[in-house]
């Protein structure tokens, strides 16, 4: 570990670096901060500027949207009583209630506080965490690489919604898209009718543009939205907190984040998951309960410090296993990807030193996440009231504009007008999204590990049960696909 520190440190504080790093956060928390612009989609929107860096600086300028996210959420949860995104719901609890109590700085700094530590904490995990599971990854081979693969499909029924056959029906269309272009083991032609520009496949990133950035402006079309009104006398309270207050914090705090990192770590399961676990738990916990829904600083504490730290843990089975935690940060897969890095076992045997310098930078962006929202929170509540006249047109500049600057050509455009078709047509039907960007990450490496162990076999099944590994994630598949399986039913029951 230590003799990849030194090289990282020095990979990692440079200008350019330091420059993208808050430019990343900036973006992120005014995204965030706007009702209706997720994390998500901001990802998607700036993924194709860092097709021309190198991978330390991309990736530190993604992850600084990715953690400024899910602080920005909290600021409209707060202010105005409307998430900017879905993990900040339970922020929103007690968020706008103390805010109506005339705390609302006090509300706005305790939810930075605890994003702060809940984000340094998971960054810290990865950092320890990650290569110890890099080591036992170095252990697999091609037949346990294919039970991995499973198991990373197992987030399908864990984001499919309130239908797990609606979600498998859009994962099967994800992986039926991954199937587009050459064939992994024989490079013959597979679904290209004859377009040569399909014979490399369906690049993420432009057909992500189309089913997360472009659908939601059809959608958006087609009802008006009111502008916000943001009342700014509001921030006008001294934002005091007191010693008390803090001493009550503490420990939704710390458990909170050891919570967020469980949940992060396992696929399928995301911020908001662990946003309303932890708030439930500091409830349970707490010496006055009553006040929850009502204002609690522990409530707002809680919620914020577990759904950051969700962000460290999902990088750590992306990088050791190439399993993405949740759907943002499958899209970070190809900033990797565009420069060489394959996730799994080589980044940290033959690329340590970036590995390092892309965890000690995670820790890096939640500090300045820390002082940007020290000092630039006012501003981050001025643009909740962004007319969405003049946010939409923006949007689809910026759409286009990446969509072509991928490959630098308009065929990728079209594709990206096609899949927004597509995603809005699969709104209509009530079939998630999130479920085909998984199919199709995970379509590629499925099939060529399942292929490549049945050639080794010589065609025999059983080798995909010949090693402790492999029966290590079949348990895990079923450990998973039975929790959430339960979980839907319990869902179902309590509608």
């Amino acid at each position: 570990m230590m003799e990849y520190i030194v090289p990282a440190t020095g990979l990692l504080f440079t200008l350019q670096n330091i420059i993208w790093i808050n430019l990343g956060v900036f973006i992120g928390a005014v995204f965030a901060a706007i009702p209706g612009l997720s994390v998500i989609l901001c990802v998607i929107l700036f993924l194709p500027v860092t097709y021309t860096m190198s991978a330390i600086p991309g990736m530190m300028f993604l992850l600084g949207i990715y953690c400024a996210g899910g602080y920005g959420g909290s600021v409209s949860a707060i202010l105005i009583n409307t998430p900017g995104t879905p993990h900040a719901a339970a922020t929103m609890l007690d968020g706008h209630p103390l805010s109506k109590k005339g705390r609302t700085k006090a509300a706005l700094k305790i939810a930075l506080y605890a994003s702060t530590f809940g984000g340094v904490f998971s960054a810290l995990m990865l950092l320890f965490l990650g290569p110890q599971v890099a080591k036992v990854a170095a252990q697999l081979g091609t037949p346990e690489y294919f039970m991995v693969c499973v198991f990373g499909l197992t987030i399908i029924a864990g984001v499919s919604g309130k239908s797990i056959v609606r979600g498998l029906i859009s994962a099967c269309l994800g992986l039926l898209i991954a199937c587009v272009g050459s064939d992994p083991m024989t490079s013959y032609d597979r679904f290209t009718f004859g377009i040569s520009r399909l014979y490399l496949g369906m690049d993420l990133a432009v057909c992500l543009i189309g089913l997360f950035a472009l659908v939601e402006i059809l959608a958006k079309a087609e009802k008006r939205l009111d502008s916000l009104k943001l009342d700014t006398a509001k921030m006008h309270d001294d934002g005091k907190i007191t010693k008390a207050e803090y001493k009550r914090m503490a420990r939704p705090v710390i458990v909170s984040s050891l919570i967020g990192v469980m949940v992060g770590i396992i696929p399928g399961t995301g911020a908001s998951e662990a946003s309303w676990f932890s708030y439930s738990q500091a409830k349970n916990m707490s010496k006055h309960p009553e006040e929850f829904g009502h204002g609690s600083v522990e409530g707002i504490a809680a919620a914020e410090s577990a759904n950051n730290a969700v962000t460290g843990a999902t990088l750590i089975p992306l990088l050791t296993l190439g399993i993405p935690g949740d759907g943002t940060v499958a899209i970070m897969l190809s900033a990797l990807m565009i420069n060489g890095l394959n996730p799994g076992i080589s980044l940290f045997t033959t690329d340590g030193d970036i590995m390092y310098a892309i965890m000690l930078g995670l820790i890096l962006v939640n500090v300045f996440m820390f002082i940007q929202g020290k000092f630039l929170t006012t501003l981050f509540a001025k643009v909740v009231s962004i007319p969405q006249e003049i946010l939409t047109p923006i949007i689809v500049i910026f759409c286009m504009a990446g969509a072509y600057s991928v490959n630098e050509n308009y065929f990728d455009v079209a594709i990206a007008l096609v899949f927004a078709v597509l995603a809005w047509v699969l709104r209509k039907l009530d079939l998630p999204a999130v479920p085909i960007l998984l199919g199709m990450v995970l379509g590629s490496m499925t099939e060529t590990n399942f292929r490549r162990a049945l050639l080794i076999s010589n065609g025999n099944p059983s080798i995909f049960f010949s090693s402790i590994y492999c029966w290590i994630f079949v348990v895990l598949i079923i450990f998973a696909v039975g929790t959430i399986v339960r979980g839907k039913l319990r869902e179902g029951k309590a509608n």
